[in-house]
């Protein structure tokens, strides 16, 4: 069987775990990880026509020039949302902290418009566990195997509506601080798993400021080890790690901080 050569544009969680399933199917000739890359993208695709794009979470603005090269089935982009929805750098961030239950990934063809090319594929993900390198995983994965499935014989692209766009944000550092005393603990708990990474949910216990790493809604009679008052009810805190120290258990931290 003929492995289809690809051009692979990506880094972090979403980009390694679609180049996991790629290398697998595919040819991986060569990976850009960032715009000095580039250069050498415009050489070996002049020099292997036959290459495909494939991009998930590169985060640089590739120019005319480059995408004019892959033309007419373009460069692909694993998109991880229900295009045109949640257009931007945060898609699974944004689903998260908006109380979505499905997570979705699309296949768009890159355009010089951010998150606006046509949509080659859609697909909508159920029961994922509220966990965010599991959800980034699972939509990377489902997008990458499509993509190796029909590289060969790709559908022809729909144009998205663009009045049904919406866009997301890139966080910045102070939007980990978790401000419980105005939030449902439903919209804490959502915050900790969206931030896990960057920008880190962060909030002081007993005078110790903390990056939070896992927690949980408590079960009726549960007696959490340590609790996260929140605007409707309490989380119970799982692992934690202190600013400047190593990563902990409840118990652990309260063994040595709450005195």
């Amino acid at each position: 069987m003929v492995r289809e050569k690809v051009i692979f544009f990506g880094n972090g969680m979403l980009a390694d775990a679609a180049l996991a399933v790629i290398s697998q199917r595919c040819e991986v000739i060569f990976h850009a990880h960032d715009k000095a890359d580039l250069e050498e993208v415009k050489r070996i695709k002049a020099a292997t026509p036959e290459a495909h794009g494939i991009l998930a979470s590169f985060g640089v603005i590739i120019k005319p020039d480059v995408l004019e090269m892959f033309e007419p089935e373009g460069i692909l982009n694993i998109h991880p949302s229900l295009l045109p929805l949640y257009r931007g750098a945060s898609p699974i961030e944004s689903a998260i902290l908006a109380g979505d239950t499905e997570f979705s990934v699309s296949i768009m063809k890159l355009a010089r418009e951010m998150d606006a090319g046509p949509i080659y594929h859609q697909e909508t993900l159920t029961g994922l566990p509220l966990e965010k390198a599991e959800i980034y995983r699972a939509l990377a994965t489902t997008g990458a195997e499509w993509i190796c499935d029909h590289l060969g014989a790709l559908p022809l692209p729909v144009a998205q509506d663009a009045s049904m766009a919406t866009f997301c944000q890139k966080f910045v550092k102070s939007d980990g601080i978790l401000t419980p005393e105005t939030d449902t603990a439903e919209k804490t708990l959502r915050k900790i798993v969206a931030f896990q990474g960057w920008p880190k949910p962060k909030f002081a216990f007993y005078g110790v400021f903390c990056t939070i790493l896992g927690a949980h809604m408590p079960e009726v009679g549960e007696r959490a080890v340590l609790t996260l008052p929140c605007l409707d009810g309490k989380l119970a805190i799982d692992f934690l790690q202190p600013e400047g120290r190593k990563v902990m258990d409840a118990k652990s931290f309260i063994n040595g901080y709450a005195k």
